[in-house]
């Protein structure tokens, strides 16, 4: 058993990592941009995340319906049905394209949310500014990530590595270039970071469909024969993705209302937070790639029936996660305030914001292993199609902490870190109830499983 918990191991390690690259360059570009807005001033570095962020909101429920693409492929690719895994990527692409008229309307009216939250006046055109440009190019950013799932879904997650990598490679010194005016581009500012972004998207999408529609994959997976609409399959799409898309959106529009609550404070906690972010996206982000990872072999080996490989599994993500966020914590612990220095801005109040940051950093240190067990156990639930009962549980925690942040922010008007630490509470107290259902083994009835399996 020792050697084969080795070999799974391995065998996740060698399946995770080029995902873990592969979000760790997403997580350089977001780093990056705020980088940059840091060496305008502060208001800019709220703006890039308050904007951000809501751009999110906007298109994940579709980002999170579309992502569940990536169980969906391993389980076809578990069974041995190669044909059906690039016809999820049609129906994907087509959920995509009937969303695009929506998120431009969102993108177009969106904008003036930022000033009923009563976010600072300097602050507030350019986090409009930002939200429109990314919101125009959503659906670049959904069809990149329909293909994305697909490769991970059969296992060629270097595929989805290299696209990324030389997404970031253009991305970075592009929005250098068009934020500050280099090399002839016309100075952008906050504008500039969003059109590198969409810009290095749509390379990105191109690197994959080289791959897709290189000779070999097309008749490997008979490609040719995927550009349909398949009823069956986009019905298990839509009844196992849309819960998934649905904890998706309700969870990450708790959390924007949380941080627009949290930008009324000022643009002093509007800074700290977007550092504090800054540093956990470095964290947080990388560790997706192991959770896809992990829900690509769990679904894999639930269409495959190997459930005893499925637990080793779930046993190398967290030994593997828990390695990383823990060595991670100790250095965020150790050296915080050089962390923040990092984003000084050389304005007057920045003293104020390292302060605060500085603080801040505690309570990420605090969470970081809550995340670790939070990404591994959905993965495994995710992979084996549990996706109803993390929507509701992830949903309702997220909405309590919303509430306990309106009293806290808005009736008592209680501090930052008041705030913050309720936050904290919230993540420790999600990754005990997803780590009790994974324990718990509910998901793993055969009944349960032979309906996730069903058309």
């Amino acid at each position: 058993m020792k050697n084969i918990s080795l070999k799974t191991l391995r065998e996740l390690l060698r399946l995770s990592l080029p995902m873990v690259v592969s979000q760790g360059a997403f997580a350089a570009m977001i780093f990056t941009d705020r980088l940059f807005m840091s060496f305008i001033d502060s208001a800019h570095i709220a703006a890039a995340l308050g904007g951000g962020v809501a751009s999110f909101v906007c298109f994940s429920l579709f980002m999170g319906l579309i992502t569940y693409g990536n169980a969906l492929v391993a389980q076809y690719y578990g069974t041995g049905d190669y044909a059906k895994c690039p016809r999820v990527v049609t129906q994907g692409v087509l959920i995509a394209l009937a969303s695009t008229p929506l998120l431009l309307l969102m993108g177009w009216y969106g904008g003036d949310a930022f000033k009923l939250m009563g976010h600072d006046s300097r602050q507030v055109p350019l986090e409009s500014l930002y939200f429109q440009i990314l919101m125009a190019g959503s659906v670049f950013t959904l069809i990149k990530a329909c293909l994305a799932s697909y490769f991970s879904g059969i296992g060629r997650t270097r595929v989805v590595m290299v696209a990324d990598l030389l997404g970031a490679a253009l991305n970075i010194p592009l929005s250098w270039m068009l934020i500050f005016g280099k090399w002839g581009m016309p100075e952008m500012g906050i504008a500039g970071a969003g059109i590198g972004t969409i810009v290095a998207t749509l390379f990105s999408t191109g690197v994959f469909l080289l791959f897709y529609l290189s000779r070999n994959h097309r008749s490997q997976f008979k490609v040719n024969g995927s550009l349909v609409l398949d009823k069956s399959i986009m019905r298990r799409y839509l009844r196992l993705g849309m819960p998934s898309g649905l904890e998706s959106f309700m969870n990450i529009a708790t959390f924007n209302m949380f941080l627009l609550l949290f930008q009324s404070y000022g643009v002093v906690e509007g800074a700290a937070m977007a550092i504090v972010f800054n540093w956990d996206f470095l964290s947080f982000i990388p560790m997706i790639g192991l959770n896809i990872g992990v829900m690509s072999m769990i679904g894999r080996f639930v269409g495959a029936g190997d459930m005893q490989r499925a637990t080793q599994i779930i046993s190398s993500g967290f030994i593997i996660a828990f390695s990383y966020s823990g060595i991670l914590a100790i250095l965020f612990l150790l050296f915080r305030p050089e962390l923040v220095e990092v984003f000084n801005t050389g304005e007057e109040n920045f003293a104020d914001v390292r302060i605060l940051a500085t603080q801040m950093m505690i309570g990420l240190v605090t969470y970081m292993l809550a995340d670790a067990t939070i990404l591994i156990s959905g993965g495994a639930l995710r992979g084996a199609g549990d996706t109803r009962w993390i929507m509701v549980t992830s949903t309702s925690v997220h909405w309590l902490m919303l509430i306990a942040q309106y009293f806290v922010i808005v009736v008592y008007g209680y501090g930052p870190l008041i705030s913050w630490w309720v936050f904290v509470v919230m993540l420790l107290v999600l990754a005990m109830l997803y780590l009790y259902r994974l324990v718990g083994g509910k998901w793993r009835q055969p009944d349960r499983l032979a309906s996730v399996m069903q058309e």
